[in-house]
């Protein structure tokens, strides 16, 4: 466990020292894990984005916590009202050991909203990642124009921010839209010198459409005896994944297709794939809030074939071919299309790497940063965040 921040007792939360960086406690959701081979797109995302003096908080990982980010975990708080407001509980405590500047909250508008009440004060950011139609205190257009006025709400694409002030709910929502850290990706292939391989990564779940690309490559190795197939992912993050009824009912059908089920690879592993594959698939059935993925194939040069469900058109433009992953024929037709043309996917790829470029960490960082700091200046009046 890293050493907590030094409190200065004479602040209260929310109360900037002067002259100083802002400190910010950031809050995941009680299932992340802020550690290597137990994390998620959001911990890892978290991890990218943090700033000297910030610390992250949530449910404690079975290994050791990230070496480069302070890390504290949050107690355990008794409450016979269960998990959800023992955590709670717990993150409360840690605002008033840790006193930061500003908390930012993950995922979760029930948690930021019972922080707001507790600490009138303390500048509180939530950060949506996912549909907010979907979520614990979101769900209503009434409890999302609440929301919008109660805390400062961050969306991670356009996608999210309009399906926030869908049914006509009025509210400012920012736009902080996901990173790369582009210098730590692998070197990228030019695609002459890449594998025939088509690579699937990711959750290996319906929504995700493993199944729309194991039907795919059914038809299509036979056709391409010299490609291959892969599937890197399980059905959640971490390497002690379940085996859900879905993963049992696949393996059959990815045997038979020829298509490797690998299970879950660390993240630097999926990367290094993405750097050697001809192809990366992302054929989502649900609307993707951001698409992670087909941001990170694309940083590492790979010809791009994903949906137009959810934030992904808008994330790859140009830089990828579209088909519907509940039509076998379409998604065929485009990923053929790619297998049978190098040219088109060395276009595919270096406009994909040109894409990517506008999501590096360190620009996203320091506009978080102000950000942040905006949204500090404005707390006290609450103006930026009416309708």
């Amino acid at each position: 466990m890293h050493a907590p921040l030094t409190a200065d007792t004479a602040r209260e939360p929310g109360q900037p020292a002067g002259g100083q960086a802002l400190r910010v406690m950031t809050v995941l959701s009680p299932r992340e894990r802020f550690a290597p081979g137990e994390c998620g797109a959001i911990g890892l995302l978290v991890r990218r984005l943090a700033t000297p003096g910030e610390v992250v908080v949530g449910t404690a990982p079975q290994g050791v916590s990230f070496a480069d980010v302070a890390f504290r975990p949050v107690p355990p708080v008794f409450s016979w009202r269960g998990g959800r407001v023992r955590y709670r509980k717990g993150v409360a405590r840690l605002v008033r050991e840790l006193r930061p500047d500003l908390v930012e909250v993950h995922n979760r508008p029930d948690l930021a909203l019972a922080l707001r009440r507790r600490f009138p004060a303390l500048p509180v950011v939530l950060v949506l990642h996912n549909d907010p139609c979907t979520m614990r205190r979101a769900r209503k257009p009434a409890e999302r124009e609440h929301l919008a006025r109660a805390v400062a709400v961050v969306a991670v694409s356009e996608w999210v921010r309009q399906r926030f002030v869908s049914q006509g709910v009025g509210g400012c929502v920012s736009i902080l839209p996901n990173s790369l850290d582009l210098e730590a990706l692998p070197e990228a292939l030019p695609a002459a010198e890449r594998e025939n391989l088509v690579l699937f990564a990711g959750r290996v779940v319906a929504d995700k459409g493993a199944d729309a690309f194991v039907a795919a490559c059914a038809t299509l190795l036979p056709r391409y005896p010299e490609w291959r197939a892969q599937i890197l992912g399980a059905d959640d993050f971490g390497e002690h994944t379940r085996e859900t009824p879905f993963l049992r009912g696949l393996r059959p059908q990815a045997q038979a297709a020829g298509v490797a089920l690998e299970g879950y690879r660390p993240h630097d592993a999926v990367l290094k794939a993405m750097s050697r594959a001809a192809i990366v698939v992302a054929p989502s059935r649900w609307g993707e809030p951001f698409g992670m993925v087909a941001l990170e194939a694309m940083g590492c040069g790979a010809a791009l074939l994903v949906s137009p469900n959810g934030n992904l058109p808008e994330l790859a433009g140009q830089a990828a071919l579209y088909a519907d992953p509940d039509s076998l024929p379409e998604l065929v037709s485009a990923l053929e299309s790619l297998m049978d043309d190098v040219g088109l996917r060395a276009r595919l790829g270096q406009a994909g790497q040109e894409r990517a470029a506008r999501f590096d960490c360190r620009t996203m960082r320091a506009i978080r940063a102000e950000l942040h700091a905006e949204v500090v200046r404005a707390w006290p009046g609450k103006g930026l965040f009416n309708a």
